[in-house]
């Protein structure tokens, strides 16, 4: 069970902080059940519920500071989701963006980022697909990393740039 004060993962909602745990009153609420009362970090007006015993949102702690940098410095030696057939790489980037692992993140965005080269390099456009699950992808991971590293959002991406630099020297 997370605690008040928690940052955790909460599947759709991302990186959230655990604000309360305790019965709510809203209407279809089962009374004496138990919920988290979830803050999203990045966007602190809003609020979710997840009953305690949920067992459908994917919940998890966020990784901590250690495994973030680990998680970085390993990000050269994480494969790429070489498919070519789209139909079958677009099903395998929404397996791995709803697997709520910064790992499957990571293959995602190299995916792309290789695809995107390569199509600019042929003069062909980047797809949408390709850019929306980029974006998600990004997202999920820079938010998480931003929490476990304690810096901000928008770092993220040059922090991860200068210390690939950093290893490859």
């Amino acid at each position: 069970m997370f605690q008040i004060g928690d940052h955790i993962i909460c599947g759709k909602y991302g990186v959230c902080t655990v604000e309360a745990i305790g019965p709510i009153d809203i209407s279809g609420a089962v009374k004496k059940r138990l919920y988290y009362t979830l803050v999203p970090v990045y966007d602190s007006n809003s609020r979710t519920y997840v009953p305690v015993d949920n067992d459908k949102i994917i919940m998890r702690p966020v990784i901590s500071r250690e495994h973030a940098n680990e998680l970085v410095d390993d990000i050269k030696d994480i494969d790429a989701l070489w498919i070519q057939d789209e139909k079958k790489r677009e099903l395998s980037f929404k397996e791995a963006l709803y697997k709520y692992d910064c790992r499957e993140w990571v293959k995602i965005i190299k995916t792309i980022y290789y695809r995107r080269q390569t199509r600019i390099a042929q003069g062909k456009k980047v797809t949408a697909g390709d850019e929306r699950f980029l974006h998600l992808a990004e997202d999920n991971l820079y938010g998480e990393l931003a929490v476990a590293l304690r810096m901000k959002k928008e770092d993220v991406e040059q922090f991860i740039i200068d210390r690939i630099r950093v290893l490859e020297k």
